[in-house]
């Protein structure tokens, strides 16, 4: 067990004076949840201002002086231990970006965030770019001018990777992506030229399903994966999301489109990881500045080993197969064989969010060259939709036939959220490397996963990671674990191993 408790009187004066700003925070996630869910549409003007006021609140208390000056004292404090130069660090990295970032700029955003966002919606579903392309280009103007305030050494785009994922740079992922592209890309190769089974497409992605039922399925899977549910929820969003308002109010959404069932069960255990790592972050953290995951690749670490290395795993589909065949009648006669080719089926396609294990990281690849060519002004913002489908055609072999299959699928652009997109690609690398460090570990981890005995693997994960909340940095947490920092071979041998030696 942790404790929070420090013998440091200035430490303790910082986590007394934080209260105020964490209910801040804790206010506006639950307003970002509730816009998601439950908001009527014409609340967005209103929630649109007070979400911009709270940021701005936020922001004054962060940066009034006395609390300021408390952090200023503490970094000169001698004999800090982990806990506490945590802390420290996690405060010094808001507090200077936001002294850099004026409120205006702030302010902007979030207004933007708001009716961006509206806009995306209404844009998506008429499948216009035109229609969001004025608010895309005021976004991606505040974050240039952002990222100018943040300040860089080598690239632009790198400060707004750093917001995302502490010390990342362009350098590091030209590393990740020249190695990982061109070699995923010539495993789906392999298997499409091979007429792999696993490219094989399932009729039981084809046929509706009935959605109270897979609900059901959905909360079953949940119960099975020990999900506490007096400190957890799940609701229906276009998007799929998690939000933790704190340790004990975790909540996350998924979605039912009417066929192909996997899709939402995937969904579902993808952001059940994402909750799991703050429900098993130690309670001592609560409400202090190193509350939640270390980072956004780390906590994508989580939801993709659950969705994909646990949930597609053989052992796992056997595990639910039963309950797949109670609650989706058409599916009451396939083998436990057929519902895994199902769950793995490799297929080239348009959208991210239902791309396999194979093709996903390719549609990263893509993301991440447009926005570091976006930030660096070699690419127009009018210029996305041609160049979107162009290396799509390129890294996937399918080009787009309208903008909703292409460059307006994601959200993310609509909520600021640029630099985020590589933190998938990231979480996808740790999410082998845990894999790899794990079947070491733990002797039966096969078997466990096969009897639904899931405690071990649980375990594994609070004592490496989660009980840590972010005391650490990303890249000093994986050096604690795997004395190594984003590696893409463990994955390359994961889905080599999985696809090709199967």
């Amino acid at each position: 067990m942790l404790d929070m408790k420090s013998k440091n009187p200035v430490i303790n004066q910082i986590l007394d004076a934080y209260k105020p700003i964490w209910s801040i925070k804790h206010a506006t996630a639950l307003m970002e949840w509730d816009f998601e869910t439950y908001m009527p549409r014409k609340g967005t003007e209103e929630r649109g201002v007070a979400d911009s006021q709270l940021h701005l609140l936020y922001k004054e208390r962060l940066l009034s002086k006395d609390f300021v000056d408390l952090v200023e004292s503490a970094k000169k404090q001698e004999g800090l231990d982990n806990l506490e130069r945590g802390v420290i660090r996690m405060l010094d990295r808001k507090i200077t970006k936001e002294t850099k970032i004026p409120k205006e700029l702030t302010e902007a955003e979030s207004l933007e965030r708001i009716e961006g966002n509206m806009v995306w919606r209404q844009a998506r579903a008429k499948s216009d770019f035109k229609l969001y392309e004025p608010h895309l280009e005021k976004m991606v103007e505040i974050k240039k001018q952002i990222a100018d305030k943040i300040g860089y050494e080598k690239h632009p785009y790198d400060a707004l990777l750093d917001t995302f994922e502490e010390d990342l740079t362009v350098a590091d992922l030209d590393r990740v992506f020249d190695v990982l592209t061109p070699r995923i890309q010539r495993i789906l190769k392999k298997l499409v030229d091979s007429g792999s089974p696993f490219c094989n497409e399932s009729s039981l992605g084809r046929q509706e399903y009935d959605i109270q039922q897979v609900d059901a399925l959905n909360r079953e899977i949940l119960t099975l994966m020990q999900f506490d549910m007096e400190r957890f929820r799940m609701d229906i969003s276009t998007h799929p999301f998690t939000q933790s308002m704190s340790l004990n109010d975790v909540r996350i959404t998924t979605r039912y489109e009417g066929t192909d069932f996997k899709r939402s069960i995937s969904s579902t255990i993808h952001e059940g990881g994402h909750a799991l790592y703050d429900l098993q972050c130690d309670q001592s953290l609560s409400a202090t500045p190193v509350e939640g995951g270390s980072s956004l690749a780390i906590h994508e670490s989580q939801s993709r080993f659950w969705e994909n290395i646990v949930g597609r795993s053989r052992p796992f589909v056997q595990l639910v197969s039963p309950l797949i065949r109670k609650h989706v009648s058409f599916a009451d006669q396939a083998s436990d064989d057929e519902l895994y080719l199902y769950f793995n089926t490799v297929k080239p396609d348009y959208i991210r969010v239902d791309a396999d294990e194979v093709t996903y990281n390719l549609h990263i690849a893509i993301r991440y060259e447009i926005e570091k060519k976006i930030i660096e002004d070699k690419l127009a913002v009018s210029e996305i939709p041609e160049f979107w489908n162009d290396r799509m055609e390129q890294l996937l072999g399918v080009r787009p036939a309208r903008d909703s299959q292409g460059a307006l699928q994601d959200t993310h652009w609509s909520s600021g959220l640029f630099g985020y997109f590589p933190t998938y690609t990231l979480g996808n690398l740790v999410s082998a490397m845990i894999a790899s460090k794990m079947r070491q570990d733990l002797t039966d981890y096969q078997e466990n996963i096969r009897k639904g005995d899931f405690k071990p693997i649980r375990e594994w994960l609070r004592l490496k990671i989660h009980q840590y909340g972010s005391v650490y940095a990303p890249k000093t947490l994986l050096q604690n674990i795997f004395n190594e920092g984003y590696n893409p071979d463990y994955f390359i041998k994961y889905i080599e191993d999985k696809y090709l030696m199967s």
